[in-house]
C-alpha cells in the first residue's frame, strides 16, 4: 500500500471553487483503478489550506493516475485556484492500528 498526501493552499476567494471542484470529481477519484480511499482535510486555523489524503495499491496505480487524461484535467483547473506551491509525500505505512 501507498500513502499520499497532498498539500494545496488556495487564494481566499477560490476556496469555494475549489471545494465545488472536488466534490464533482471526488467519485472519479475514488473509484480510479488502484485507487481504494480517499479524504480531503481542511486545515481548522488556515482555512485556505487543503490536504487530500488516498490510499493506492501500489505507486504503479499512483502513476497510471497522475498521468491520466482526467488527472491532467483536474490538475489543470485546481492550480489555477493556489496561492503557493504544493507538496506532496507519497509514504508507506510503518505502523497501522485499527
Amino acid at each position: 500500500m501507498l500513502v499520499r498526501v497532498v498539500k494545496m493552499t488556495f487564494k481566499e476567494n477560490e476556496v469555494e471553487n475549489f471545494k465545488l471542484l472536488f466534490e464533482s470529481r471526488k467519485e472519479r477519484i475514488r473509484n480510479f483503478p488502484g485507487c481504494y480511499y480517499l479524504e480531503l482535510w481542511q486545515d481548522r486555523l488556515h482555512p485556505t489550506t487543503f490536504f487530500t489524503y488516498s490510499h493506492w495499491i501500489d505507486a504503479a496505480a499512483l502513476d497510471n493516475y497522475r498521468h491520466s487524461e482526467f488527472f491532467n484535467e483536474t490538475w489543470s483547473k485546481t492550480k489555477q485556484l493556489f496561492a503557493g506551491k504544493p507538496e506532496a509525500w507519497s509514504v508507506n505505512p510503518v505502523v497501522v492500528l485499527p
